[in-house]
């Protein structure tokens, strides 16, 4: 269990990254596990990652940075890995206020103090670390004072509903209503099933992984994304169904039935049996409610996550004011998933005038593009840094 954390062996990992423990009981409740590359005392890149990845994700990614003269942490965050102190409790004990955004940017204010610094130089976030990263960014400025977005586009806070009865499109209704009827990939995976149904694949958990990562990657050749006009059903269902699932499949049934005639051996260019290895026994070991908690805490509609969701009107109307940049690979989906997020880098009550370095698609690259084109984030990453 995550507990226990401290007493597994240790990751194989590149030369120039090790792993640690930083404690950060005292404070936010977690010890976290972090991956380290760099000396202490060099300006602070924090890497944060995505679903269902781990700070494992960044291992090709962090001697290069490190070799430019950072110091680069990635810490396994709550609910994930091999940090431990998040209550592991099952979907009806858990309280959605541990994953409230407010709570895990406290995380990593909380971790870089304990670091020894006062100031990220820079945070680089993957997926729903992309999330975390960019409200760090947005809620402490004077500490988090550059941020890079990866894979998911920043989306500023949403402003308090003015009426009692929130106007606007119930998309779930609206997917569900189609036929035949679907429904989005967030809702599902804040369901009270999921966790079960992510952990105990019919295919295996190894095979179910694998196929996840391939779908959502550039050797899926049926990724052929593209901009969608509106956040209505008949947009979205325009995504394959990784995203907008019939509302009859789980996710492991998602992936073996897009997997049918799919040579699955490809990802293992970017993620070798040893790697996904790693990713199967942290899983096998936590289980995925604790990530899950992330989707129920964040997803508009959920019954249970007003309270989390509600933090955030603390910032509504707030703007980005510090450099950002983002990086995605070219066969994304997640780049428009959510309609008019890429768009509104370029949107000035979203990011402060003159503080968009750049977006980047990367040829050769889906979803998991620090894996993927691991030499080409590096560059991106780098030539950011060099603006600041």
């Amino acid at each position: 269990m995550a507990a226990a954390a401290n007493s597994l062996p240790p990751l194989p990992l590149p030369d120039g990254v090790t792993e640690d423990y930083i404690d950060c009981t005292p404070s936010c409740g977690l010890n976290f596990h972090v991956l380290k590359a760099g000396n202490p005392g060099q300006p602070l890149v924090l890497f944060t990652h995505g679903y269902p990845e781990l700070a494992y994700s960044w291992r090709k990614v962090l001697p290069a940075i490190a070799g430019a003269g950072y110091f680069c942490v990635a810490p396994d965050q709550r609910g994930y890995g091999r940090t431990a102190g998040w209550p592991q409790r099952n979907f009806e004990e858990t309280d959605l206020a541990e994953y409230a955004l407010t709570n895990l940017v406290r995380d990593l204010v909380c971790l870089v103090y304990k670091l020894g610094y006062t100031q990220v130089h820079s945070i680089v976030g993957h997926d729903f670390g992309a999330v975390s990263s960019a409200m760090a960014a947005l809620i402490r400025p004077d500490m988090f004072l550059s941020t890079v977005h990866m894979s998911h586009p920043y989306h500023p806070p949403s402003t308090p509903p003015l009426s009692t009865v929130e106007s606007g499109t119930n998309i779930h209704t609206d997917l569900a209503a189609l036929s035949p009827p679907r429904k989005y990939y967030k809702w599902y995976n804040s369901s009270a099933s999921a966790a079960k149904e992510w952990e105990s694949p019919p295919q295996g958990l190894e095979a179910f992984l694998r196929g996840y990562f391939h779908l959502k990657s550039a050797d899926w050749e049926r990724n052929q994304p593209y901009p969608l006009e509106t956040w209505t059903a008949d947009q979205l269902a325009k995504m394959p169904e990784y995203y907008i699932m019939r509302r009859d499949q789980t996710m492991p049934t998602v992936v073996q039935e897009n997997m049918v005639g799919e040579d699955s051996s490809k990802t293992e260019r970017w993620l070798g049996k040893e790697e996904m290895e790693i990713y199967c026994a942290e899983w096998k070991r936590t289980g995925f409610q604790g990530a899950l908690n992330w989707y129920r805490a964040q997803t508009v509609g959920v019954e249970d996550n007003k309270r989390a969701a509600g933090d955030m009107w603390l910032f509504a109307g707030k703007k980005l004011e510090v450099p950002v940049a983002f990086i995605s690979g070219v066969k994304d989906w997640g780049n428009y998933q959510q309609p008019g997020a890429l768009e509104g880098y370029e949107n000035e009550s979203w990011v402060e005038k003159g503080m968009l370095r750049g977006v980047t698609l990367v040829e050769g690259a889906g979803h998991w593009i620090q894996q993927e084109q691991p030499e080409a984030v590096i560059r991106e990453i780098l030539k950011f840094l060099r603006t600041l």
